[in-house]
């Protein structure tokens, strides 16, 4: 994961009124696996800007794979 990569929650987190599957913006890396991530409505307005770590997020890619970016060898 790095700056700018398009990501999804994956955990409910009510207490801060984020769930599952909400798509958000990694704007900020504090350390090795710790960002920050800005939640947008589909108007570009922020609801939401948390610190998370990377196995609370998944990656979300627009196009194919190439066989380097997968997570899983063939």
């Amino acid at each position: 994961m790095k700056l700018l990569d398009v990501v999804a929650l994956l955990e409910n987190l009510p207490e801060i009124n984020l769930y599952r599957g909400q798509v958000g913006t990694i704007v900020e890396e504090y350390e090795p696996g710790i960002f920050e991530v800005e939640f947008s409505d589909r108007t570009g307005k922020a609801y939401a800007l948390e610190m998370l770590t990377e196995k609370q997020l998944m990656v979300l890619y627009y196009a194919p794979l190439t066989p380097e970016k997968t997570l899983i060898s063939v």
